[in-house]
């Protein structure tokens, strides 16, 4: 049975292009990184056609996004689903500090004037004309080596881009910390960073209907260049290696994908 170590090595040899970071994951040492990792909160909005859209963006825009900016939360990313399940629906990922910032996060709110003035009309809506249709959120804490978001060159200007945000889920906790260990330290986000599969944030789901399971986002220019990376990503020899290990292969670790593409909003921080 494998050990983490034994995995970590063997992930060191695989990955070629990702092996010198491999080797220094091997000699860290236990809670290297682990303070600065960031917790994720992905509300997700769920909405019916009609009203609902404009009342959540005048929120999102004027209330909700400037007060959690002012909770010590963010950059802020809020997005509409393109392509995938859930549409009409609005992504908002919002970045915390720790857990404790997350649960203290709604306190906050509730004591901001700013907040609750910029809001009213959106916090006041009667049972028979509800503000969205549900209101799913899902917690998820950064990798160790990817600890924090990293906001795409262009998120605040005029810059056309799209997004892909997939989950990967696992049959047990070993094959989840595997899949996690190919991403952060075995070379995979190495492969996908010089096939232009650029990352915004890659997580471990701490709540979810699949546990266990891993989620990340990515952003490209537009969707022709999206279809490049992937086909490179999939051509890569250091890529081809790590699939075809043994104890890697997608059999052995992952049980599906979950996958959308997102459109940044007007007001979104990423």
């Amino acid at each position: 049975m494998m050990n983490k170590i034994d995995r970590r090595s063997m992930l060191a040899s695989a990955a070629s292009g990702g092996a010198a970071l491999a080797a220094g994951a091997v000699q860290a040492q236990p809670g290297d990184a682990v303070a600065a990792r960031e917790i994720y909160e992905l509300r997700s909005y769920r909405l019916v056609n009609g009203p609902m859209r404009a009342r959540l963006d005048t929120y999102l825009r004027e209330a909700f996004i400037p007060a959690a900016r002012r909770a010590g939360c963010g950059p802020i990313g809020a997005f509409t689903v393109a392509i995938g399940p859930g549409s009409p629906s609005v992504h908002v990922l919002v970045p915390h500090r720790s857990i404790e910032d997350f649960v203290g996060l709604p306190a906050k709110l509730l004591t901001d004037a700013t907040y609750a003035k910029a809001g009213e009309a959106f916090l006041s809506t009667p049972p028979e004309a509800p503000p969205y249709a549900s209101l799913d959120v899902k917690l998820m804490r950064a990798f160790p080596r990817f600890s924090r978001i990293e906001v795409p060159r262009g998120a605040l200007g005029n810059q056309a881009r799209i997004f892909e945000l997939r989950t990967y889920f696992s049959h047990s906790d070993r094959a989840g910390a595997t899949k996690i260990e190919m991403f952060d330290t075995g070379g995979e986000i190495e492969i996908f960073r010089r096939n232009g599969l650029t990352p915004v944030f890659f997580a471990q789901d701490l709540t979810g209907h699949r546990l266990p399971s891993l989620t990340y986002l990515l952003t490209f220019p537009d969707h022709a260049a999206r279809d490049r990376s992937w086909r490179a990503f999939g051509n890569d020899p250091a890529w081809r290696k790590l699939i075809a290990t043994p104890g890697l292969t997608d059999p052995e670790i992952t049980t599906g994908i979950d996958n959308q593409i997102l459109v940044p909003t007007t007001y979104s921080q990423l």
